[in-house]
């Protein structure tokens, strides 16, 4: 989409400055996206448009540590409470008393928590192939090759050596990485893999995008050993091939919803967004209608 069409934005929330970027009439119903790893606002570039065309403002920000968002230094500034209340922050910045939040990997972990923990501030929550962070510990012992597929976070905990490798020849490994796990040759192009480079080039941005995981460290915030019911209206999307995460996750995130929905997106992975973005947005146009008219 054309840049003319945004509008681009620093920030300042919960003692951090945040580069955002917004869309849409400014007196619209708030719909924040929250982007994972190791993605900036750019992985929502397929949803902005439609939406801000729908009449919702759109909210998204770089989020702490990624991009040209702020990069605190310390594990301690990258926990899930943390990360939360940056959330909450934006919404009351934008006058708005809650907002829409749709979060996708680290993303929808963040959405859930504040879903999970601060309802008060969430109208939908659409978390897209991500699981309630309660149910990851579990899963790691119950779900057969779970723990294969979620490695990656341990080698993640080492200091410096992730940071060699992933930055390597100018994060070339890394690029590959992410174009050859979708399930379509085009889901990223070579321009779009350009633009993620230059984000993970932004100085400390690899150590702080890292510092997401290495947080885990920390322990889950009180009370997600036996998490409560999430009581807001709760629209999960899940590509089914996941590659990092099995189905039986989405399955299980849902059953902790007093109102959950959730639907698989056949021919998509981890990247669904990206690769069906088409269904995804009308998936999301149809569960934002119904919890809200725009006028």
């Amino acid at each position: 989409m054309s840049e003319t069409e945004l509008e681009f934005q620093l920030v300042k929330t919960n003692g951090v400055t945040l580069h955002a970027v917004t869309a849409g009439p400014r007196n619209g119903p708030l719909v924040v996206l929250l982007h994972g790893f190791p993605e900036f606002w750019y992985g929502w570039r397929n949803q902005i448009k439609p939406l801000a065309e729908a009449g919702y403002r759109v909210l998204v920000p770089d989020q702490r540590g990624f991009n040209k968002s702020q990069k605190p230094e310390g594990i301690e500034h990258y926990t899930l409470d943390t990360l939360r209340d940056d959330v909450i922050g934006l919404i009351k910045l934008y006058n708005r008393e809650k907002a829409h939040v749709i979060g996708h990997d680290w993303g929808g972990a963040v959405a859930w928590h504040l879903a999970s923990t601060r309802p008060e501030y969430v109208e939908t929550l659409i978390p897209i192939n991500i699981p309630h962070p309660a149910i990851m510990p579990k899963a790691m012992l119950t779900i057969p090759l779970q723990w294969l597929r979620s490695s990656y976070m341990a080698f993640f905990q080492l200091p410096e050596w992730p940071e060699k490798l992933l930055s390597a020849d100018h994060f070339e490994g890394m690029a590959k990485g992410i174009k050859f796990s979708a399930s379509t040759g085009d889901a990223f192009t070579r321009d779009d893999l350009e633009k993620y480079k230059e984000a993970w080039a932004q100085p400390g941005a690899m150590t702080a995008m890292l510092n997401w995981y290495r947080a885990i460290r920390a322990g889950l915030p009180e009370g997600f050993a036996h998490p409560g019911k999430v009581t807001v209206p709760t629209r999960m999307i899940w590509g089914v091939n996941d590659p990092f995460l099995s189905r039986k996750l989405a399955k299980k995130s849902i059953e902790h919803c007093e109102d959950g929905t959730l639907t698989f997106v056949g021919e998509a992975t981890h990247w669904v967004s990206h690769e069906q973005p088409e269904i995804v947005n009308q998936l999301i146009a149809k569960y934002l209608s119904n919890q809200v008219v725009v006028g």
